[in-house]
């Protein structure tokens, strides 16, 4: 499942991605018929794991991520289905080692933030990671 369509920018601290999967009515993350503002954390979720993509297609790593936590999370509207509007989805890298990558995130459309926060992302590349 992709949401994002492109990726409008990055670098190695940053990255800012489109998205407009969030007016399709087949959506997978729907529910009754609409798609609520938490479904942004998969968004935001979409765009650092493609900042880590792009990141180790320079330095390859041989892992993978998994999001264990999100934090200080803040909506400003109910919903994203009803939005016309493209979604501008950011990830900016706050910290991070072999073991793991602190992101803070938000979404946008129109100039206007949605939803906003941070997330923690566990590498499996990390030494004594074995996945359950």
């Amino acid at each position: 499942m992709c949401l994002l369509d492109r990726v409008l920018q990055w670098d190695d601290a940053a990255i800012a991605c489109a998205a407009t999967s969030h007016t399709a009515t087949d959506n997978p993350l729907r529910s009754t018929g609409r798609l609520g503002i938490a479904a942004g954390i998969e968004y935001a979720a979409q765009a650092m794991a493609v900042h880590g993509a792009l990141l180790a297609a320079r330095q390859p790593s041989g892992g993978h991520g998994y999001l264990a936590s999100v934090r200080d999370v803040r909506w400003q509207v109910a919903r994203l289905d009803d939005l016309d509007a493209p979604l501008r989805v950011r990830a900016q890298r706050l910290s991070g080692n072999d073991a793991y990558v602190m992101y803070e995130f938000d979404l946008q459309a129109a100039g206007r933030t949605l939803l906003e926060g941070r997330a923690t992302v566990m590498l499996s590349a990390a030494p004594g990671f074995e996945a359950q």
